[in-house]
């Protein structure tokens, strides 16, 4: 290959990478904005919470996420004020986010040229051909109710083909009786409308970001962080905090499991319980956990590791 073919094949290649990631933030600066963040990462920078974490983060409270968060300074991670499907169900997953805004005429064109020219479609489906296995969708959809949705059963469909898992979603959704008809779309949406974005004569709806900061009510959320959607409402938690939320999660509930269990029995009161642990109760407490390691609802290497790290 001549050095003139050489450059122009790079130079074709750099064409199309940038086609292909139409919206899409760049890793370094993925990268950049997410330095806590010391583990794996996906190819595009994304950070990959180990499966262990996201599965064991599923029995996590919203309190005990709260808490470790607050804790770490991180005050504003939690969304409420959802319609949900599957309200009894938790949603538990690493977030793709998506970001929409409402449609003007020459940025949707230009957005949407240079979409097709890389072979894309809908801009809807954009940030829906990225996920994978253990991901969840959270789209800002800025609120839109009438004309605005861009999830039906079709692309609901498709992103839990994908992801397994559902959506978090601030704007309305359409085909809910089809969406409820997958089992485990367990998802967090804002209002329901039969209505669809960019009808024809009336271009409201276009997509600026795909796994760039975006904004969910209240709460700044990341590519990368942990969704954890239950009891109706949603947190956010930062990759490098979530470790840290699961195993406090898992003590305060040994922690519960032996204290309501010593209470039952009569061994100690109340006000016992309720205050700080007296040595005769941490002594009894580690004993608890080492007869009944095999027996209890955390994994036993995690028990293992918080007896060693115990003093009584």
């Amino acid at each position: 290959m001549s050095r003139l073919k050489f450059l122009l094949f790079i130079f074709l290649l750099w064409i199309i990478r940038s086609d292909v990631q139409s919206q899409q933030i760049s890793k370094e600066e993925l990268i950049f904005l997410t330095p806590e963040w010391k583990g794996e990462r996906f190819p595009d920078g994304r950070p990959k919470v180990p499966d262990n974490i996201v599965k064991r983060m599923k029995s996590v409270s919203q309190e005990e996420a709260w808490a470790v968060m607050k804790n770490a300074g991180y005050g504003y991670q939690v969304a409420e004020g959802w319609q949900l499907i599957n309200p009894d169900s938790v949603l538990v997953g690493r977030a793709v986010t998506a970001t929409f805004m409402p449609a003007r005429p020459d940025v949707w064109g230009a957005i949407d040229a240079r979409g097709k020219k890389a072979g894309k479609k809908g801009q809807n489906s954009w940030p829906v051909d990225l996920l994978v296995k253990g991901d969840v969708y959270v789209a800002d959809q800025f609120g839109a109710h009438r004309n605005g949705p861009t999830i039906g059963d079709n692309v609901g469909n498709a992103i839990y083909a994908k992801s397994g898992n559902g959506i978090v979603y601030d704007g309305a959704l359409r085909d809910i009786e089809g969406l409820k008809e997958i089992g485990g779309f367990t998802s967090f949406y804002s209002s329901y409308d039969p209505s669809y974005h960019n009808p024809p004569g009336d271009l409201n709806t276009m997509i600026i970001g795909i796994n760039q900061p975006t904004r969910i009510r209240t709460v700044t959320v990341m590519p990368g962080d942990i969704v954890l959607g239950k009891q109706g409402i949603v947190s956010f938690i930062p990759p490098h905090l979530a470790e840290k939320v699961v195993k406090t999660s898992e003590v305060v509930r040994l922690r519960d499991m032996f204290g309501h269990l010593r209470l039952r029995e009569g061994k100690y009161s109340a006000g016992q319980i309720d205050a700080k642990w007296s040595d005769e109760i941490e002594k009894d407490f580690s004993k608890w956990l080492n007869d009944h390691i095999n027996e209890l609802p955390v994994p036993k290497e995690q028990i293992q590791e918080l007896l060693k790290d115990r003093t009584w």
